[in-house]
């Protein structure tokens, strides 16, 4: 059986590793998420599009799980856990767009976009929660939104008209 341990620390600090974990947990379920739905996404895009869409999602994932892994280590850095096992993953990962088979690139594109976005709410959330409470966490909620912005403007730009 495995123990949860946290690093002992003030009053302040645990308030603010708290606001910290309430507010990144669900950036890094969400980037999780991606990075195994853009994999998805990556074998089964189909089209005329097909090169530019199957290469860019392996950047997307490189990305996501980058992202991730940054959210995840300023919560660990702050003392508290963080359950991102695939269980846990799997949870937010049923609730994306992305579908299970072969599908037309416009609409695999527009399916990851859509994934995006429901990351992006969680980034945003996360970096007005954190305002008052811990800029430096802020900082990496914001440096993910960046991030996040622009690789979907890449995969906007697949499908715009």
């Amino acid at each position: 059986m495995s123990k949860t341990q946290t690093i002992s620390t003030t009053a302040s600090d645990a308030t603010v590793a708290a606001a910290a974990a309430q507010f990144l947990s669900p950036v890094v379920l969400g980037l999780q998420a991606l990075v195994v739905n853009g994999k998805q996404a990556h074998w089964h895009v189909r089209g005329a599009n097909f090169i530019g869409v199957h290469e860019f999602l392996d950047t997307l994932v490189e990305h996501a799980g980058d992202f991730a892994d940054t959210a995840a280590e300023r919560i660990v850095a702050l003392g508290l856990p963080i359950d991102a096992r695939v269980s846990t993953v799997a949870e937010k990962a049923a609730k994306t767009a992305v579908p299970a088979g072969f599908t037309a690139s416009d609409d695999l594109v527009r399916a990851v976009i859509s994934d995006i976005d429901a990351i992006l709410a969680d980034v945003r959330t996360a970096i007005d929660g954190l305002d008052e409470v811990d800029l430096t966490s802020q900082d990496v909620a914001i440096e993910i939104m960046r991030g996040l912005e622009k690789d979907r403007w890449f995969l906007v730009s697949h499908v715009a008209a």
